[in-house]
């Protein structure tokens, strides 16, 4: 508690801290909700994965450019933009389920434009967070923005549950709506730190050149961003595109996956709390072993083990995830330029995501083809190999939060030597 008073002391990550508590819990409502709602409205999985796809489709098509805009235009103004423009969308949405006009195509459009807001939301976030607090505090200010999130994991499914199963589907869309208007009022009153030189504008393909420069010349980066990709088209897709069908035929009802989210989110909250104590040597090797667990969860799962295994290795996974997710951002915080943190963010979310359409797209028809509880099992097989692999690099295994912080910015901060300054240029 001291820690998280510490660093609420501070107006700008309060109001920020605030703020996206709200978005946070109609976010995972809504995650829990799209699951449900798609597979009550059509009972398809290779629907559930359509609509899934377009959101994340132009999410990570989008990622790299919001980094950019992230890192050259005031990230809390980018915020408030997009938080409006998804309130909107999911305004809309609400309004045509609750006249009964819903259709899927409707879902694709609204969650693809949902999406694309999102690319740009998501950089800005990353690299306002460490602007809002002194750096001493940066872990703890993650830490309790990761144990909010991770209440709001705990918290969304059982709502999303309750309100699709019990109300309807259009309340949980109106409420997650209503939270991203709370969330753009309290973020007009973010006046956050400079942090770090602010190189001058340059070409948005130099830009995002220098980005990779800064991903590709530190492996620990690029092999977890790689690990990811796979990871995420094996396991997360499969999951979320699976699981209510498998949760519906095997364990007697959806109600059941909406209980594992929520069950993962208590387990997030505890590793936030333990986050804010908890300070490993080795933080990204301690955070890989723990996150072992995720592709275990789906294992046991398919193969329709006694549900008390099933909440455990639940529970298991959002301990671990949310430990990965402090120390992975903290160390990104510290060992990363801060004028080019935005940029580094928005290529881990991206290459992370890459195969996630994909991986929803595929799902229903390789279900369809050899079983729903047979492309879950052989998914989280692979996905347990790729997580192994990412503690092959030694910078991994051995990054340490007494290894030197990031300098400033040298000359790969801005145009080099031979760029000629009239090319400069401030928009696309």
């Amino acid at each position: 508690m001291s820690s998280y008073l510490r660093v609420l002391r501070y107006p700008d990550f309060r109001y920020l801290f605030l703020g996206q508590s709200a978005s946070v819990i109609g976010d995972r409502a809504v995650v829990v909700a799209l699951a449900l709602f798609v597979t009550q409205l059509t009972g398809s999985p290779t629907d559930l994965g359509l609509v899934l796809a377009a959101q994340s489709l132009p999410l990570v098509t989008l990622l790299l450019f919001g980094g950019v805009w992230a890192d050259r235009l005031p990230r809390h103004r980018i915020m408030i933009a997009t938080d409006l423009v998804r309130a909107v969308l999911h305004t809309v949405l609400a309004i045509v389920i609750l006249t009964g006009v819903v259709q899927v195509w409707q879902m694709v459009v609204i969650e693809a434009l949902f999406g694309a807001a999102q690319a740009f939301f998501q950089p800005a976030y990353t690299g306002l967070m460490p602007q809002t607090v002194p750096e001493g505090l940066i872990q703890d200010a993650r830490a309790l923005s990761e144990m909010t999130a991770n209440l709001a994991f705990l918290v969304g499914p059982a709502l999303a549950t309750v309100l699709v199963l019990g109300v309807g589907a259009g309340e949980a869309f109106a409420f997650d709506a209503a939270t991203f208007v709370i969330s753009a009022l309290l973020l007009t009153r973010v006046h956050p730190r400079p942090r770090g030189d602010t190189p001058p504008p340059a070409p948005v393909l130099w830009e995002l050149r220098a980005g990779w420069r800064e991903v590709r010349s530190r492996t620990w980066i690029w092999v977890t961003i790689a690990v990811f990709t796979g990871a995420v088209f094996c396991v997360y897709a499969q999951w979320y595109a699976l699981a209510p069908l498998i949760a519906r035929d095997v364990y007697g009802g959806t109600g059941v996956f909406g209980v594992l989210e929520s069950v993962a989110g208590l387990g997030a909250v505890c590793g936030a709390l333990a986050g804010l104590k908890w300070r490993p040597a080795r933080p990204l090797r301690a955070g890989l072993l723990l996150v072992l667990a995720w592709p275990l969860q789906n294992a046991v799962f398919s193969l329709g083990a006694p549900l008390a295994v099933v909440i455990a290795c639940a529970f298991a996974t959002g301990f671990g995830f949310s430990l990965l997710m402090i120390w992975w951002e903290t160390a990104l915080a510290r060992h990363v330029p801060a004028h080019a943190l935005s940029r580094v963010s928005s290529y881990d979310w991206m290459g992370s995501l890459a195969l996630l359409p994909l991986g929803y797209l595929v799902a229903g028809p390789l279900a369809s083809a050899f079983g729903a509880r047979t492309v879950l099992g052989v998914g989280s097989v692979v996905g347990l190999v790729l997580l192994l692999l990412a503690l092959v690099p030694r910078s991994t295994r051995e990054l340490s939060e007494s290894d030197p912080p990031a300098p400033g910015p040298g000359p790969g901060a801005g145009p080099g030597p031979a760029q000629p300054s009239s090319s400069r240029a401030t928009s696309v």
